[in-house]
């Protein structure tokens, strides 16, 4: 079984809706979570494999130095192998990258359902240190989109140089305001996935592979 190709219009690999993912009995899942994920809808080595083209592309569409900052919680694995391969990448000039690493805080999610509230964990002494840098957000997933435009708009109040996005995933949802970054991973169905750091109430960032969320599972690990 594996992932249809992607539409030749779209820089990204997209999972349709009918793609029925893959059997958790082909797949170590541990033994906690095993009753609460439904499928596994994308194997752990192939998020490895698209992360290394994403570093790929991203350094070779750099000029100079970059400031990658982590969308936490979330976005830590991704992060952390997103910027180990760019280490190895040369930007545009043919150069080694040069590559800062910063973190921020941002939280709106309660349950399964965006609050619509979004709280940023940078001081403005920390927001006034991004003037005049080149910044990447690197981000988990983009849902309906309402947290990263507010995340930019509050960035772009303290003029860096200039602002792109990177996600690993971009959800297909009717609640989606239309934004989509400039890097993608894949494109994912409008379900509650987990895994690869991804959590619901804290819960499943210690899963490997990305899985849809069963019903059971979200009873299980409610707030």
């Amino acid at each position: 079984m594996s992932v249809p190709p992607s539409p030749v219009d779209k820089n990204w690999i997209v999972i349709p809706d009918d793609f029925p993912g893959y059997p958790l009995s082909q797949f170590i899942i541990p033994s906690h979570y095993r009753d609460a994920v439904e499928r596994v809808l994308i194997p752990h080595g192939l998020i490895l494999d698209r992360v290394e083209k994403l570093a790929y592309d991203i350094a070779k569409d750099t000029e100079g130095s970059l400031t990658a900052i982590c969308v936490l919680k979330g976005g830590h694995q991704f992060f952390a192998d997103l910027t180990a391969k760019m280490k190895k990448r040369t930007n545009a000039q043919g150069n080694n990258l040069p590559l800062h690493l910063d973190f921020i805080k941002v939280k709106s999610y309660h349950n399964t359902e965006s609050t619509g509230n979004v709280s940023i964990s940078y001081t403005e002494q920390e927001l006034k240190g991004l003037k005049g840098k080149h910044l990447l957000l690197v981000e988990d997933i983009i849902d309906t989109g309402n947290t990263m435009v507010a995340l930019l708009a509050k960035l772009k109040q303290y003029e860096p140089a200039s602002i792109r996005v990177v996600s690993l995933f971009l959800k297909r949802t009717p609640l989606s305001n239309g934004y989509q970054p400039d890097f993608v991973g894949f494109e994912i169905p409008n379900n509650f996935i987990v895994g690869y750091a991804l959590d619901y109430n804290e819960h499943f960032r210690d899963l490997d592979h990305v899985c849809v969320i069963s019903e059971h599972g979200k009873a299980k690990y409610a707030e």
